[in-house]
């Protein structure tokens, strides 16, 4: 069983920025593919980006795109997700999840965190 636990949410206003981490417990993150994924209250969750273990390539939802980043760290069982210009529409719990390929489809993913909650208010 693969857990992935979410840490840095919280409140920020307007234009700031925020970080959140994702650790695999005790290991690496399985299949080649780690996203992140958000939901609002009453909305649909929807992809806000992943990244590619094989070449570390990220790719982003439109909304998101130049203002959040997806790295990895060192111990290459955590992942960030650095979110910048944070803007109220970005308020939703986050969630990453691991893919054994990218996908924008949250049914690709096989294992989920508890997700952090993030609102950006003022």
């Amino acid at each position: 069983q693969v857990q992935l636990v979410e840490s840095g949410g919280g409140l920020v206003q307007p234009g700031g920025s925020l970080r959140l981490s994702c650790a695999a417990a005790g290991r690496t993150f399985p299949g080649d593919a780690m996203g992140w994924f958000r939901q609002a209250a009453g909305k649909e969750r929807e992809f806000v980006g992943g990244i590619r273990w094989s070449d570390l390539g990220t790719y982003f939802a439109d909304s998101v795109k130049g203002r959040f980043t997806i790295s990895r760290g060192d111990a290459k069982n955590t992942v960030f997700l650095e979110m910048n210009s944070l803007k109220p529409e970005d308020t939703a719990r986050y969630y990453c999840a691991a893919a054994p390929r990218t996908s924008d489809y949250g049914g690709m993913y096989d294992y989920w965190g508890q997700g952090v909650q993030v609102t950006v208010s003022s």
